[in-house]
């Protein structure tokens, strides 16, 4: 039987048409499945958005998931507090390893959407309520619907600058529900700042409230922590924050209160929080292992 040559080359084309596609769609498959393994080795982030009663809005947050998590149990959380300007995605962008951080240390670690409130609960504005939101709502959802220790021994809250100044109000306040706390460029005495960040905007203005910024201050809630709350502190020494934190660990030291205090050269920025998080990733770990 004869084929023309024409015929022949067709039917070569679409041979070779054919295998390029098998190629192309085996590189694909390969791809993806790959990727599966990289996401699993790495643990899982998904953003949730959590009903708040008391400030009858909807609320965002990224939920961290350590790899493997379906296999485990009584699993401890870190809530992570973004700073002023941030969401919550300020942390995952600034610390794109928290993922296989999660993994290394067995925790699960949770970013709430705090606006630009310092995680208080507005004397002046009742609808801002983002203190109950994270130590109360956003504590009670992720335990009810995820494997967590449910127990402040398996719960820690830190942040930085103004999240910084929320994981300690809340870690202070809150000490049956937070059984560590911690800062990382925090602003821990608001009242140097009277008209920075919108603190005014919840408190009212400094020099006709001042009763009311000495009472939403991080370093006046110090009588309030108990003896057995671990608590973890940094701030470069080239940030505007440094003072008032040099100022909070030398308070801390006079009333005897134990806490670890690192401070390092370094600034305000994302570089710094990069790399302090590992340090106090490191301690929440200590602390959940206990």
């Amino acid at each position: 039987m004869k084929i023309n040559s024409y015929a022949f080359q067709q039917i070569n084309v679409s041979i070779m048409k054919y295998l390029s596609s098998m190629r192309i769609l085996f590189l694909f498959l390969s791809i993806c499945i790959s990727s599966i393994h990289v996401s699993a080795g790495h643990g899982q982030v998904d953003t949730i958005e959590i009903h708040s009663p008391s400030m009858r809005i909807g609320v965002k947050n990224v939920v961290i998931l350590p790899a493997g998590y379906e296999n485990k149990t009584n699993i401890p959380v870190l809530y992570l507090l973004h700073g002023y300007g941030g969401d919550h995605k300020s942390w995952i962008q600034i610390k794109p390893e928290l993922p296989a951080l999660a993994t290394q240390y067995g925790m699960i670690i949770v970013c709430p959407d705090g606006k630009n409130t310092w995680y208080w609960d507005s004397p002046v504005n009742p609808e801002i309520r983002y203190e109950t939101y994270v130590s109360k709502e956003l504590t009670g959802y992720i335990d009810s619907h995820y494997k967590t220790k449910k127990d402040k021994s398996g719960r820690a809250v830190t942040g930085l600058s103004m999240g910084g100044h929320g994981g300690l109000w809340l870690g202070i306040r809150h000490p049956d529900i937070f059984g560590a706390c911690g800062s990382t460029s925090g602003g821990v005495d608001i009242r140097p700042f009277p008209d920075n960040w919108e603190m005014k905007k919840y408190l009212g203005n400094y020099h006709e409230n001042s009763q009311r910024w000495d009472n939403h201050t991080v370093i006046k809630q110090l009588h309030l922590i108990k003896p057995e709350l671990a608590i973890i502190i940094d701030c470069g020494t080239e940030d505007f924050f440094y003072e008032v934190n040099e100022n909070l660990h030398k308070e801390m030291v006079y009333r005897n209160i134990k806490h670890d205090y690192i401070s390092r050269p370094g600034v305000h920025n994302g570089a710094y929080w990069s790399n302090s998080i590992e340090y106090q990733l490191l301690f929440f770990s200590h602390f959940f292992s206990r």
